[in-house]
């Protein structure tokens, strides 16, 4: 075993308690010096419940000692990321409207994670209502990143990828809509996977046909998603929608073949994006891991030009839709980015939403054309490197102005407006030592091969495997510049 069980992977440390080698008392003990060990540095743990977490802990070893079957993540320590409500443990949204809020049940992807045996310790930092892709709020402060602290961590689920990074917990859930596993993902140097529409289902009282908006894992390694997703896909009554991937589709092999495989490749996205010159040279050169298994690899992209109409337009009616009636009632406490969001969900007409359904469905239409020619899509993760943490965002990105808050996100976003399965990779390090990750996307529903792709990416590089030094007596960060 390593100094610190947090080295290990899931499958690594599940196995491990089933067999065990080691107890689940043993592997909260090591996550809860973790967290108190990195946590007065990188603020990404910010509500505990040592106390809860011990009990489950002892009852997972009481079921160890029963001789009974054990669920796949048996005793497995896990912070869940605060936008996910967790029954009985506050869930904030990083919101001082909801400083309070504790909620009466589990949102499905906790609910399964429990099911499947995970001890659930506490809740990781969010950006307000996860909007935006940099971990702040004035509840909690700034999450920074575990590679270099006084720079962002990303978001929205940068509290997950900051403790996945810093060996607190091998895996971990978040949720994705402008990029918020991936960008995280890629700030920390970790996987983060967003999966096809309602793989993992996200019921909903407001609009069970959302699209948008995913939950899903991020992890140290492509076999830890896939095991992640093996407990949490599969369909739910109160989705209706028509398609989906049984869980039995994740417990499949992750090894494939890359001989053949046709990756179209896009510096920019064929619409001028603007990207840190540093990032795309690096990420150019990577792609020759992809051409030594076989690959063909060659710039391509689908017609990405109505795809900024599809996301904004949808997103500020889901943003409408979800926070407008929390917004009447206490809006004087949440961020002015989401009043933004809002007010132009509000404002959109009629002939708003019938030019973006009919935006979208050309946009699936070249979607379906590229993969009629290509395997494989590959683009930047991020379009910047992790950046100073006091900034609320980036002020231009390769010297193109930011006009909004999710300028400098659109790597993501785009993408996001597909509805396309997406994978963040560990790619490799700046010159500065920063990290940098591969965005992989795949057609809808071939969420499986996917992982395979990018797990035969990561066996070839390890980047993963390089980690953070978090070092005592660094100061966390509390505010972010007006």
């Amino acid at each position: 075993m390593p100094d610190t069980l947090g080295d290990l992977s899931a499958v690594e440390l599940s196995a491990a308690i089933r067999t065990k080698k080691v107890s689940a008392r043993e592997a909260l003990a090591d996550h809860l010096n973790r967290i108190s060990e990195i946590n007065p540095v990188v603020n990404a743990v910010v509500t505990l419940d040592a106390e809860g977490a011990h009990s489950l802990a002892h009852r997972a070893d009481q079921l160890t000692a029963s001789g009974a079957e054990l669920p796949p993540l048996h005793g497995v320590p896990m912070t869940h990321k605060d936008t996910n409500n967790t029954a009985g443990m506050r869930t904030t949204q990083g919101s001082l409207a909801l400083r309070d809020f504790v909620p009466d049940a589990d949102d499905l992807i906790i609910a399964r994670l429990k099911a499947a045996g995970v001890v659930s310790t506490g809740k990781s930092n969010v950006p307000e209502f996860g909007a935006g892709s940099h971990t702040f709020n004035d509840l909690f402060g700034t999450t920074t990143n575990p590679y270099a602290p006084t720079l962002s961590a990303g978001g929205s689920s940068g509290g997950v990828a900051a403790v996945v990074a810093s060996r607190v917990q091998s895996i971990g859930d978040g949720s994705d809509m402008g990029g918020s596993l991936r960008i995280p993902a890629s700030f920390c140097n970790v996987v983060g996977f967003r999966p096809s529409t309602a793989v993992i289902p996200m019921p909903s009282d407001v609009n069970a046909y959302a699209w948008l908006g995913r939950t899903g894992p991020m992890a140290r390694s492509v076999e830890d998603i896939a095991l992640f997703m093996s407990v949490t896909a599969g369909s739910d009554p109160r989705v209706p929608h028509p398609f989906g991937l049984d869980p039995e589709v994740f417990r499949s092999t992750l090894e494939t073949d890359m001989r053949g495989v046709r990756i179209g490749w896009s510096r920019d996205f064929g619409i001028g994006v603007p990207v840190d010159p540093e990032i795309v040279d690096h990420l150019e050169r990577q792609l020759g891991i992809f051409e030594d298994l076989g690959a063909i690899v060659e710039e391509a992209a689908p017609d990405f030009s109505e795809a900024d109409l599809v996301f904004g337009n949808t997103r500020a009616l889901d943003f409408a839709a979800g926070l407008g009636p929390l917004l009447e009632r206490a809006g004087d406490v949440i961020k002015h980015e989401v009043h933004w969001n809002v007010k132009k969900g509000f404002a959109l007409t009629s002939r708003d939403v019938i030019e973006t359904a009919a935006a979208r469905t050309r946009l699936e239409l070249s979607v379906q054309e590229f993969f009629g020619r290509y395997d494989l899509f590959a683009s930047p993760c991020a379009q910047v490197l992790p950046f100073d943490a006091t900034l609320r965002y980036p002020a231009d990105i390769a010297g193109t102005a930011s006009e909004t808050y999710l300028d400098w996100m659109r790597s993501a976003c785009l993408l996001s407006a597909t509805g396309l399965p997406v994978l963040s990779v560990p790619a490799g390090f700046s010159s500065a030592g920063l990290p940098i990750g591969l965005q992989l996307a795949g057609n809808h529903y071939t969420d499986m091969q996917l992982l395979r792709y990018g797990r035969a990416f990561e066996q070839q590089t390890g980047y993963a495997a390089v980690a953070p030094v978090v070092t005592a007596g660094q100061k966390p960060l509390t505010t972010v510049r007006a």
